[in-house]
């Protein structure tokens, strides 16, 4: 009798246990889905039917008024004014100062302060962070996108250059991904190198034909002037030749040249020379002598070197590699906002991975403390505990090894949405607001259409028809050079000669006279007034017999267009590939969602089950973690699957050329590396 009451009593107290656990159980499943009625809601929206955990949120204060959810806080924050921040302006000086010209330019210093915006950001020590906050902070502080800006303003140094009749020294268009980036699922990345990348110049480099053709002179004037004293004493042989043993001269002399070349090939020098004399020799009529002569010589090539189109070929050029420039750069902009979006994915599967592995603790520490009562009862044997203590160290692990993602999922975020280290940053938590992106129209579309979206926007695209331009423009150049060079010239001059009447003469009256001015002026006038002319008119003609350097010159400069052409159909069929491979990468990405979805929700159903029955006592705890440890798998496998579900949308719309439409990023935003409009 008295062991049937003991009996009773343990049945009772395991009773009790029993209805305290589902107590528990169902305040816990009341608080999970009160805290995902948010993201139900968000999923609700963009046609999805999976919940999703809310990110923790800062406490607020109760009042009468319903708290608003994290989402609603953070849009207040962004609609917030943010501190101004210097925009990025890189300009070739200009200036009407004569001597701008020889004095050196600067470029403003570096400005590696984080963004205002990330401060906007940060509350309760967490950086709360959305989708098109991170594409905005990477905007203005990813320090790839930041060291591309400065290939714009020597894209137009370049051209400047060129104006002047200088070559092109090339303009660097590589691009690259924030650290952490993966390049989403399609393995097509960002396609082949675009040959007008290369014909930019990649690294400030051009190795090819381009460019080659005959000698082009610089365009800006170059004005030279020389003056000098001299003194100078000569032993003569005999007093015959000048009249004295020891010849003394005194001699000033200057020369004035003015050099300009122009487009057309046509040259044009002035020369004025002139010298004043003295000397001890009394065999010369006038002392001191003074003569001053000019020239204007013209020359224009006739075959080789003639014309704009040779002799500009270096500012062409230089406009296309401007525009390939542009075109990089918004290639950089995409392949930033493009790595941005993967690595946001990353963090959030990574987030909800961490959620889901503390859960998963929770319940097998619950657990634990559930069969340890129970063993006290002596209701269930020790090796029961023992298996649930294993499950405990096991879920740590796995809460270990989540949280260890986290940590670097966090950094590759920070990483790409600052300019600076900053500990207090390093040391911050980064929540996910988004747990899921807008549907995507580029799902619905067929494969063609898709193609004709990327042969319409990609800026590798254009790149590449601006290299083919180059290449074929290039041909004329080099075709040019082939010719003899024949040059027309003419020059006419004139000479003046005069000076005062030299005392010390002692060859008589009649020796010692002249008609020539005794002054300076005078002698100038008679320089001028075509009394003393020279003028010739002629030409040159200069013939490289074999002619084998240019002749090889413009053979491999036709074989480097041919290949060229070869390179641009090369890369219209790489990106056709892309296109497909993205499309194939999404159509993947979709079923795997359905199927983990479906996965899930029987790893669901088969807990729930195994919970039931262990209630009716026709299952163990051990049971119970079993099928619980499956639903956290699951559970992981379907966020993985949502995760490159999201970046192969985000690979397709790089692949279509719609990343800066779909997610709103304004070039000139990016440029000035200020965003004034909302992504």
């Amino acid at each position: 009798m008295k062991g049937r009451m003991i009996l009773n009593t343990h049945k009772k107290n395991l009773a009790a246990a029993r209805l305290q656990a589902i107590a528990a159980i169902l305040l816990l499943g009341a608080n999970q889905a009160f805290a995902a009625v948010p993201q139900q809601a968000q999923a609700a929206q963009s046609g999805s039917q999976q919940t999703q955990p809310t990110p923790d949120a800062p406490s607020t204060a109760t009042t009468g008024t319903p708290t608003p959810t994290l989402a609603q806080q953070a849009q207040q924050l962004a609609q917030q004014s943010i501190s101004p921040q210097r925009p990025f302006h890189v300009s070739m000086p200009h200036s009407h100062n004569p001597i701008a010209p020889y004095r050196p330019s600067t470029v403003p210093e570096l400005d590696l302060n984080n963004s205002p915006r990330l401060a906007n950001l940060i509350r309760d020590g967490k950086i709360y962070i959305s989708l098109n906050d991170a594409i905005a902070l990477a905007i203005e502080d990813n320090l790839d996108l930041a060291s591309f800006r400065y290939n714009l303003p020597t894209a137009l140094a370049d051209l400047a250059r060129t104006k002047a009749g200088g070559s092109t020294n090339g303009v660097n268009t590589s691009i690259s991904s924030p650290l952490g980036a993966v390049g989403g699922s399609s393995a097509g990345g960002g396609g082949a190198v675009s040959s007008g990348a290369a014909a930019a110049g990649a690294g400030g480099l051009v190795q090819s034909t381009l460019g080659e053709g005959t000698f082009v002179n610089p365009f800006d004037p170059v004005l030279t002037v020389k003056g000098y004293v001299d003194h100078t004493k000569t032993q003569e042989l005999n007093t015959i030749v000048v009249g004295v043993p020891l010849l003394e001269t005194n001699t000033i002399a200057y020369t004035t040249q003015y050099t300009e070349y122009f487009p057309s090939g046509t040259g044009i020098q002035w020369t004025l020379n002139g010298q004043r004399q003295t000397s001890n020799s009394p065999l010369n009529i006038v002392d001191p002598s003074i003569t001053l002569y000019w020239q204007v010589y013209v020359a224009q090539p006739l075959l080789a070197g003639f014309g704009f189109g040779t002799n500009e070929r270096w500012i062409r050029i230089a406009k296309r590699n401007l525009q390939i420039t542009d075109y990089a750069f918004k290639a950089q902009v995409v392949a930033t906002v493009t790595g941005v979006e993967d690595i946001y994915w990353d963090l959030v599967n990574a987030y909800e991975d961490e959620q889901i592995k503390e859960r998963s603790l929770a319940y097998t520490n619950q657990t634990l403390s559930d069969d340890q009562k129970q063993l006290e009862l002596k209701a269930i044997p020790a090796m029961q505990v023992m298996t649930d203590q294993a499950a405990v160290a096991a879920a740590e692990g796995n809460l270990t090894i989540s949280r260890t993602n986290l940590r670097a999922a966090e950094f590759f975020m920070k990483n790409a949405i600052t300019k600076a280290d900053d500990p207090t940053i390093d040391a911050m938590s980064v929540i996910p607001l988004d747990t899921k992106g807008i549907s995507d129209p580029n799902e619905s579309k067929s494969i063609d259409d898709l193609i004709a979206e990327a042969e319409k926007n990609r800026p590798d695209v254009s790149q590449d028809q601006i290299g083919m331009q180059i290449a074929r423009e290039n041909l004329k150049a080099v075709n040019n050079a082939l010719l003899p060079q024949l040059n027309a010239y003419g020059f006419f001059g004139g000479t003046g000669n005069g000076g005062p009447l030299n005392p010390n003469c002692n060859q008589g009256p009649t020796y010692c006279t002249t008609t020539l001015p005794s002054t300076t002026p005078g002698v100038l006038q008679d320089a001028f007034n075509y009394s003393a002319p020279e003028y010739q008119v002629g030409f040159t003609l200069n013939v490289t017999l074999r002619n084998r350097i240019q002749k090889a010159d413009q053979f491999r400069a036709q074989l480097a267009f041919r290949q060229s052409q070869i390179a641009y159909e090369q890369q219209k069929k790489t990106i056709r590939f892309d296109v497909r491979n993205s499309q194939f990468a999404l159509q993947q990405a979709q079923g795997r969602i359905e199927a983990a979805q479906k996965a899930r929700d029987l790893a669901q159903r088969t807990f729930d089950i195994t919970k039931q029955e262990q209630k009716l006592g026709a299952k163990s705890s051990v049971d119970t973690l079993i099928a619980e440890s499956a639903l956290a798998i699951a559970e992981s496998a379907l966020y993985v699957a949502q995760t490159q579900y999201e970046k192969a949308k985000v690979d397709i719309d790089r692949a279509t050329g719609e990343t800066l439409e779909r997610t709103g990023v304004s070039i000139d935003d990016a440029k000035a590396g200020i965003v004034t409009h909302a992504p």
